[in-house]
């Protein structure tokens, strides 16, 4: 009896034991499955959230484009005004409605401005970039060894460099810092109109040193004439009321003038020479084309076209000023490469002229021996 009850009771343990192990097994199992379960569910969850991430990523990008447009929008329209709200002394050209920039008491905001949008951006950068472009043409020229390029070139193409540099610099320089003050304004409006001469008298002497290269009188006394009248539109350029807009046209006239003067020496030298020697040796035909583009630009200049056709049309773009400026830059390279043919030809018809005076006296000498 006490056998049978000592093994039933083995057994009963026993049984509940297997029981307790599958009770177990199968809590944890259903804990495993859980587990799995929520893993597998996260894991969905993180690839919806990323999926969700994804797709509000994509759709933000064009929002956010928009966004920056409108900044950028902001930065530009916000930063001009109408020509009605400009003070007095920035106020130039009627025809030009929108898009002028404020004045600004600031010497960096001045230069900021070269990076925006408005009125004077074509202006600046127009000359910025061709100061640029003859810097770099100048210092190739110059430091190329004395046996490539005499010393006496240097200076002669030196002084064109000089004059085309210092133009397109100071109206450069106008264009940016007008808008300082009026102080400031009328200084570098100054400036601007003496760069244009200093140009003109740069761009003669190679001219008139190739043209008559073997005649020093007539080269001096052009020269001293280029000089006198180059001196005179200086002095008249720094009379402040020459810089103000009323007297636009006069302005134009006065450079237009001293440009015919520089064209003077070229019809002396054609009426010397005949057409068929100007036009091969002389190289006239840049410097028509030269005159040609100087003229054009400056009636565009002084007539307000085309902005005045079409008043608020071309307040940013191919107004008559922007025109003028490409004008200048083109008419310096043409001329450039003008003096440059000239310069080449000069070795195969003007030759030496110490040669030809030695070659002269000699055979004036033998015709008397004879």
């Amino acid at each position: 009896m006490t056998n049978y009850s000592l093994s039933e009771t083995i057994s009963t343990n026993d049984r509940d034991s297997d029981q307790q192990e599958i009770r177990q097994r199968l809590l944890t199992g259903s804990q495993n499955a859980l587990l799995n379960d929520s893993y597998e569910k996260s894991s969905n969850d993180l690839d919806d959230d990323h999926t969700h991430n994804l797709i509000d990523s994509v759709f933000e990008v064009p929002t956010r484009c928009v966004e920056q447009a409108k900044e950028v929008g902001k930065f530009v329209v916000d930063y001009v005004v109408d020509h009605s709200h400009l003070p007095y002394w920035l106020i130039d050209n009627e025809f030009l409605i929108s898009g002028h920039r404020p004045p600004m008491p600031s010497v960096k905001q001045c230069f900021a401005s070269i990076f925006r949008l408005h009125t004077e951006t074509v202006n600046i950068w127009t000359h910025l970039l061709g100061t640029f472009v003859f810097i770099g043409i100048a210092i190739y020229f110059l430091t190329r060894p004395s046996n490539e390029v005499h010393i006496e070139k240097k200076l002669i193409f030196g002084a064109f460099f000089l004059g085309a540099i210092v133009c397109l610099l100071c109206s450069t320089l106008y264009h940016i810092l007008y808008c300082h003050s009026p102080k400031i304004s009328k200084f570098f409006s100054k400036l601007d109109y003496c760069g244009i001469a200093i140009l003109i008298i740069g761009s003669v002497v190679p001219l008139l040193y190739y043209q008559f290269y073997c005649e020093f009188g007539t080269k001096i006394a052009y020269l001293s004439l280029i000089g006198l009248l180059g001196v005179t539109c200086i002095i008249i350029s720094m009379w402040d009321r020459f810089s103000s807009s009323d007297y636009r046209v006069y302005r134009v006239l006065l450079f237009i003038t001293f440009g015919i003067f520089g064209i003077i020496p070229t019809c002396h030298y054609i009426f010397r020479h005949g057409f068929k020697h100007a036009f091969t040796a002389g190289a006239t035909q840049y410097l028509l084309i030269v005159a040609t583009l100087y003229v054009i630009g400056a009636s565009l200049y002084a007539a307000r076209i085309p902005e005045r056709l079409a008043p608020g049309l071309f307040d940013i773009w191919f107004q008559s000023h922007q025109l003028f400026h490409v004008f200048v830059v083109a008419a310096a390279c043409v001329h450039y490469y003008g003096i440059c043919i000239l310069s080449h030809n000069q070795a195969s018809y003007f030759g030496d002229c110490q040669a030809d005076i030695l070659t002269s006296s000699t055979g004036s000498l033998a015709s008397l021996i004879n």
